[in-house]
């Protein structure tokens, strides 16, 4: 005959049980029979605990705050197109003798649309296509973050400068060498004039 053996019963140690064998959670903390100390069971579902937590830390404590990378930054600045400023020049702007004068100090100026007017505008910032229509339309424009589109203008105008004086040197090298022909031609013809007398 074949014995049956008895199996051992699986046990689970440790593993999928949340209290360990120690029944509630509050029973394994060493706190009596509350239901911890301090800020414990300040989570997700601890609403009994929320309002003594928002009294004494404010909102901010829970939930993430702050932005760990530039990238992750939103574009906060307000944005209008020419298009819009058309529209509500009464609104935005006051009319000179100069033209449409108008106070964008916040806005980003994008270039959709047309200039009908001439716009006198002090913006924050532009694209490059808004700058050109204005300028074309003979208007102004002043940006107060111009700190490279000024350093790109002195670059061009240094660039052109230099190629300006290069241009005069090759002309005045160019005249010399006319000149200096001449003189060689001249003194050739006195020198036949000379034998001829001869």
């Amino acid at each position: 005959m074949k014995l049956k053996k008895n199996k051992k019963a699986k046990k689970m140690r440790g593993r999928g049980m949340g209290t360990h064998g120690w029944g509630a959670r509050k029973k394994h903390k060493k706190s009596g029979h509350k239901g911890g100390k301090g800020m414990a069971g300040s989570g997700k579902r601890a609403d009994q605990k929320k309002t003594l937590v928002i009294k004494l830390y404010g909102h901010k404590y829970f939930g993430k705050q702050g932005i760990t990378s530039k990238g992750t930054q939103k574009d906060k600045t307000q944005k209008i197109n020419l298009r819009d400023i058309g529209l509500y020049l009464e609104k935005y702007g006051k009319k000179t003798s100069k033209g449409f004068e108008i106070n964008l100090k916040e806005y980003t100026i994008l270039g959709v649309g047309e200039v009908k007017h001439k716009l006198i505008i002090t913006a924050k910032q532009a694209s490059k296509s808004a700058i050109d229509k204005i300028i074309k339309a003979g208007g102004e424009i002043t940006l107060s973050e111009n700190k490279k589109i000024k350093r790109k203008e002195e670059k061009v105008g240094e660039k052109k400068e230099k190629r300006g004086k290069s241009e005069e040197k090759k002309e005045k090298d160019v005249e010399k060498k006319k000149e200096g022909e001449e003189k060689v031609e001249l003194k050739d013809e006195n020198k036949k004039g000379v034998e001829e007398d001869k």
